[in-house]
């Protein structure tokens, strides 16, 4: 995860985590992925979902659960 420490320009980070999913906040936007369409984020533990890291301004990386995802993917699931 990238930031400064007074809290400004955070660029991503894992905002709340539910029975449902997960709401990510990335670059200014807020997204949430469910673990219905997102399976692989069920049952990990806080650590390793709060672990990511935005990899060339466009790709999300979760070194941890080995997981990639593309910010288009969020903005157009179909």
């Amino acid at each position: 995860m990238k930031s400064l420490r007074s809290g400004k320009n955070i660029l991503v980070s894992v905002e709340n985590i539910t029975p449902f999913g997960i709401w990510l906040f990335v670059k200014g936007k807020e997204y949430f992925l469910s673990y219905e369409d997102y399976p692989w984020f069920r049952e990990r533990t806080i650590k390793s979902l709060q672990n990511v890291k935005l990899l060339h301004g466009c790709h999300l990386y979760w070194p941890d659960l080995d997981v990639d995802l593309e910010i288009d993917t969020l903005e157009n699931p179909d």
